[in-house]
């Protein structure tokens, strides 16, 4: 065989207890697990290369069931802030906004919409315009790999702009024939931004007829909801119903409950999720574990203000009456972009800018409004922020619920990221884990391997189990740490020496190779 883990602890997904192994690889292959190889006093498998694995886990590959890297992975080649954790899969085109499909219009304005999650992406050459095209383009080469959500938002915009209104018949068939032909190449579901312009603006009935597209190819929805505020359990069943009604899978991002006014009430969404599953409803979720939220500074205005597309978002900050009325609905109403929650602005903390004139305000809160204005004014809109308004036992309490994945939400840009991009999986492992004893072991690894390949329908990943592909993570559970933090949020984790992908190291010795194994995995 090409390698042997020795003696390794397995935790294989299942969620069932460790055992120890031999386990071989071959071909990119899992080719053999021989348990308690040493006790047994069986042949043992030899390979090429025979790795000592005594006490250090192995486990499948970890999945990010919600990233923001869709411009990074070609940007960045070594992609440590994912590989160093063990991520061997992510998912990208959330949020309802990423870069395909589109035309020339469309890709111009929504590089605009979210260069505060990506880059403006002038240092790539964004040769594609349908989601094959953009997947072929990770067939080049990529660090991990990726599979794709059709984003709703941006079809939305291809098909009818940026305006406030109900669809028409026709926009609506192109809406639907957009969203089938990026299934058909090989997306594995649809997101949704129903907080971002303009995929808020779509009705529950556009949403429903789209979601009977994506049941069609047997995807999934994974919807951003409209509320993660005051309307937060409103708004989770507002998803519940709609996808029940198309007969789509549903996948809720980021299931948080955020904001003072949900303190406490995390086991009031998981009643809602529990009898919709006890009805027969196909329901998963993801979160990260930290309590602070991170987005853009544009995402907190109403959503009238972003109609029209970002110049018109500059012109309505420019004229001081439109101004005033947008603080009005962000400070005294609570604007739809801010979750019905008045906008305290103490909990605004800047974490990246395009502007480089604006470098030194990174790390600092956002005092007011005339400060987010100039901001929003001065940076084209392009200010990336975290937001301080979680609560630690709501995290805590959602995390264990037994449909529950991981999700990094890491937007990888600006100087001072969440550390969420660097840290989910090791914070999950080393702080939920062994620290805390929230999750055992056995329980966790599957939160992050099985389940999540079982939501994308993946028939050969998620498992240490013979015939599955060598996605594999060797960890040592006792020093498994994140080591990104909210002052160095860049910094990678410690006590995961090894990970591959497909039977490939890409990481060896706690070091990033140079190996490129990923690829586009895409609906089957």
């Amino acid at each position: 065989m090409d390698l042997v883990f020795r003696d390794a602890d397995v935790v294989d997904g299942s969620g069932g207890d460790s055992y120890r192994a031999d386990v071989g690889v071959e071909g990119g292959r899992i080719v053999s697990i021989v348990k308690e190889a040493a006790a047994a006093g069986c042949q043992r498998p030899t390979a090429r290369r025979v790795l000592d694995a005594e006490g250090l886990v192995l486990s499948p590959g970890f999945i990010d069931m919600h990233a923001h890297s869709d411009l990074a992975l070609l940007r960045d080649p070594d992609h440590s802030a994912k590989a160093a954790q063990g991520v061997t899969l992510e998912v990208l085109g959330q949020d309802g906004l990423s870069y395909a499909p589109v035309d020339d219009r469309t890709l111009a304005e929504v590089r605009r919409a979210i260069t505060g999650w990506n880059g403006d992406g002038s240092d790539i050459d964004l040769d594609w315009r349908t989601v094959g095209e953009y997947l072929d383009r990770l067939d080049r080469g990529i660090a991990v790999n990726a599979a794709y959500l059709v984003p709703q938002g941006t079809v939305r915009m291809y098909a009818m702009g940026w305006e406030d209104r109900s669809a028409t018949e026709g926009e609506l068939n192109r809406m639907r024939q957009l969203v089938a032909e990026g299934l058909e190449q090989g997306a594995v579901g649809m997101s949704s931004g129903l907080t971002y312009t303009p995929g808020m603006y779509a009705p529950d009935a556009e949403l429903t007829e789209l979601c009977r597209v994506v049941a069609e190819y047997g995807g999934y929805y994974c919807p951003h909801h409209r509320s993660y505020g005051a309307g937060a359990l409103r708004a989770y069943q507002e998803m519940v119903t709609l996808t029940r009604e198309a007969g789509c899978a549903l996948h809720l991002a980021h299931a948080t409950m955020n904001f003072g006014v949900n303190e406490g009430r995390a086991p009031e969404l998981l009643a809602l999720l529990d009898e919709a599953l006890a009805a027969g409803a196909d329901i998963s979720l993801d979160t990260y574990p930290y309590t602070p939220g991170s987005t853009t500074l544009l995402a907190l205005l109403p959503s009238w203000a972003g109609e029209g597309g970002p110049d018109a978002t500059l012109d309505r900050l420019r004229d001081p009456a439109t101004a005033e009325r947008i603080r009005h609905h962000l400070e005294d109403l609570g604007s739809d972009g801010c979750h019905g929650v008045p906008v305290d602005w103490g909990t605004i903390e800047i974490a990246g800018v395009t502007n480089p004139v604006l470098t030194g305000r990174v790390g600092s809160r956002v005092p007011d409004w005339p400060t987010a204005r100039r901001l929003l004014l001065e940076d084209r809109l392009g200010t990336t922020i975290l937001q301080h308004v979680g609560h630690e036992e709501n995290v805590r309490t959602i995390m264990r619920h037994r449909v529950h994945t991981g999700g990094s939400d890491g937007i990888l840009h600006g100087l001072k990221p969440h550390p969420r991009a660097y840290g989910t999986f090791p914070e999950y492992l080393g702080r939920y884990v062994r620290d805390l004893g929230v999750l055992t072991l056995e329980e966790c690894v599957a939160h992050l391997t099985s389940r999540p390949a079982a939501r994308l329908r993946l028939p050969d990943r998620g498992l240490v189990k013979e015939g599955y592909a060598a996605d594999l993570v060797l960890f040592d559970p006792k020093t498994i740490a994140s080591g990104a933090t909210y002052e160095n949020p860049r910094t990678l984790p410690v006590g995961i020496p090894h990970v591959l992908i497909d039977g490939r190291f890409v990481m060896e010795d706690g070091r990033r190779t140079d190996v490129l194994a990923g690829r586009s995995i895409r609906r089957s």
